[in-house]
């Protein structure tokens, strides 16, 4: 489960987020790293660590590690991946 998030932007996110997204497990707080691929399992849902009912949260669950894993800096250096929400807006 993908809890305890309070920034709205990425509440939004988590609302669009449908069963079966495939998305980057970043460590935002610890290295800036691409660590992992995490896929979808429930769509979003009260946040039980809130007593706010708007904070939402969805589950994940982990597809694969990323051997060696990628820096933000080599991510937003990656054309094909310019339209990610994680290039696009700033960190």
């Amino acid at each position: 489960q993908w809890d305890g998030v309070r920034n709205y932007a990425a509440r939004n996110n988590m609302k669009a987020m449908q069963i079966g997204d495939l998305g980057f497990f970043y460590h935002s707080n610890e290295g800036l790293n691409v660590v992992g691929i995490a896929e979808v399992c429930a769509l979003a849902h009260p946040d039980t660590t809130s007593d706010d009912p708007r904070w939402e949260c969805v589950d994940i669950r982990a597809v694969r590690d990323v051997p060696n894993p990628p820096t933000l800096e080599q991510v937003k250096a990656n054309p094909k991946l310019a339209d990610m929400a994680l290039v696009r807006l700033g960190r």
